[in-house]
């Protein structure tokens, strides 16, 4: 007698309309299943009772919570066979659909589409299904590109098409109204910067009132049109359905305040303290800039360390001066390599769309970045005597990227995150000491893994391929690999952003091997940077 089948039904329904229904999609795809194990009883096939319904998840992601449970019992070998009333009920990608079925083959478990008789035991229904899937992908992506048409041509009428509202408003019935609560602090905003004319003096004057706003939130909130009435899409503004809360003289009284302070620090020549602030010697002191100057009368510029500065010889460390126009040099031919290495600026952009990618790389080859981009960029920088550590803010390059792609102004905001990028040199000191010059650079980071480094390129290479029409087969032929092998590099090309510039960037734990990136397995960021960083 042939031993049990055990069958798991998986359903899926992209919206929760219609899900309060006596009878809805999830019973209807559930009874053509159980219908289809019935029709299979001479295989031995059994239904398990175990219900595995996702009512309300798009198919264009892994995180499902009826699907993940799915997964984690077919590792538990619970399960021999997943039915299906179509195959995009279980994944409308490629990509996702080969993880699951290695998945699959890992536990020798199967999968069967009722309605389009496929069966991934067999390489033809494996083939197969990587076409049908290349078309669901395809249709998938179409149906975006409507989407984000349908949202373009809403918001030219003025409509409000969803997110968070602005402080001051509050959403009801698909539309914005005002909050009457925050009216009256919106308009003391804008009343406050008009009378102080700085955002910092403002944040301040906020937090002793108890209304805690970060600098970045108080520049979005002065120059959104939405204010005034207006719905903004892309860098334009249309005339909005919405009621505006701010006079429009008002609203044009702080856009001159910021104009003019930003005519005011164009004026200002920031190569005398591009590191103001930001500048901190191997003890944790700040560096200020200074100046002497010589017999002859010539001026000499320095950053000196705060312990100097107090005379505090306790905190004084390695490095108490270093020659200001030396190492803004520095910075400054460091940013220039950085915005034209590709591998530096790719997983900023590795999110964005081909064309929109090529747009950018092309954009960076003619870009002369200036002084007070730099400064946006830089959230600290770090010196001691072997090594320069560049912190710079992950927001504020992305930022600048679209900036340049969509031909605007970038938008100077602060972000909390950052990341660090660290490289070797010398730091020759002359003169006993008094001043402190960058030197040559020494050997590359020694953790930086080359053979780890082309792997992720052959990723994101094949990544590009897929979603120009190539199919997984073709891929393999070509690189004279496996399809297995081919599928597994795959999964890297969805690494987190911070993983791939940590790899790049030779700072990856000292323990990062292929084998333990490929058993990464979550799809969300955050989780795989918490599993990396273990």
């Amino acid at each position: 007698m042939k031993s049990k089948i055990r069958c798991a039904i998986y359903t899926r329904k992209s919206s929760e309309e219609g899900l309060e229904l006596e009878f809805n999609s999830l019973q209807a795809q559930r009874e053509a299943c159980e219908a289809y194990i019935k029709s299979q009883k001479h295989e031995n096939w059994q239904l398990l009772s175990t219900k595995y319904d996702d009512g309300g998840y798009s198919g264009g992601t892994l995180n499902r919570p009826a699907l993940q449970q799915l997964l984690s019992d077919i590792k538990a070998g619970l399960i021999d066979i997943i039915v299906v009333y179509k195959i995009d009920r279980l994944t409308r990608s490629l990509m996702d659909f080969s993880k699951i079925v290695e998945v699959l083959d890992k536990h020798n478990a199967s999968f069967v589409s009722i309605t389009q008789h496929f069966n991934t035991t067999t390489s033809m229904g494996r083939l197969t299904l990587n076409m049908l899937l290349s078309f669901a992908q395809f249709e998938r992506e179409v149906t975006g590109e409507r989407i984000r048409d349908k949202i373009a041509a809403s918001k030219k009428k003025g409509m409000w098409m969803g997110g968070k509202p602005p402080l001051g408003y509050y959403r009801k019935d698909k539309k914005i109204y005002p909050d009457e609560e925050k009216v009256k602090l919106v308009n003391s905003i804008f009343k406050k910067y008009v009378e102080l004319k700085s955002t910092t003096l403002v944040k301040e004057w906020l937090n002793k009132q108890g209304h805690p706003i970060s600098v970045g939130n108080l520049n979005c909130i002065l120059r959104n049109k939405a204010y005034i009435g207006f719905v903004g899409h892309k860098g334009t503004w249309y005339l909005g359905e919405h009621q505006g809360i701010i006079p429009i003289g008002l609203f044009d009284q702080a856009q001159a305040v910021k104009s003019s302070n930003r005519i005011n620090r164009q004026h200002y020549n920031p190569s005398k303290s591009l590191l103001a602030g930001k500048l901190y010697d191997d003890k944790g002191n700040v560096m200020s800039p200074s100046w002497s100057t010589g017999s002859q009368g010539k001026k000499y510029r320095y950053y000196v360390s705060q312990a100097v500065i107090k005379k505090d010889p306790s905190k004084i460390g390695q490095i108490s001066k270093i020659s200001l126009p030396k190492l803004e040099e520095f910075i400054d031919n460091w940013f220039a390599q950085f915005i034209r290495d590709k591998a530096k600026i790719y997983p900023y952009i590795k999110g964005f769309d081909i064309a929109k990618q090529k747009g950018i790389i092309n954009n960076l080859t003619s870009y002369t970045i200036t002084r007070n981009t730099e400064q946006a960029l830089i959230k600290r920088v770090d010196i001691s005597l072997k090594h320069i550590k560049i912190t710079i803010y992950e927001e504020q390059v992305t930022e600048l990227l679209n900036a340049l792609y969509e031909n605007r102004d970038m938008n100077l905001q602060q972000s909390e995150r950052e990341y660090p990028y660290m490289e070797d040199y010398h730091i020759g000191i002359i003169d006993n000491g008094a001043k402190v010059l960058v030197g040559q650079k020494i050997k590359p980071n020694p953790r930086k893994d080359t053979n780890l480094i082309h792997i992720l390129a052959q990723a994101y290479k094949w990544h590009q391929d897929i979603l120009e029409g190539k199919m997984l087969k073709e891929i393999a032929q070509q690189e004279q690999k496996t399809e297995q092998y081919v599928r597994r590099i795959l999964e890297l090309s969805f690494l987190s952003p911070k993983i791939v510039r940590a790899i790049f960037n030779g700072t990856q734990p000292a323990d990062c091997t292929l084998k333990r990136l490929l058993s990464i397995h979550t799809s969300n960021w955050r989780e795989q940077e918490e599993e990396f960083c273990r």
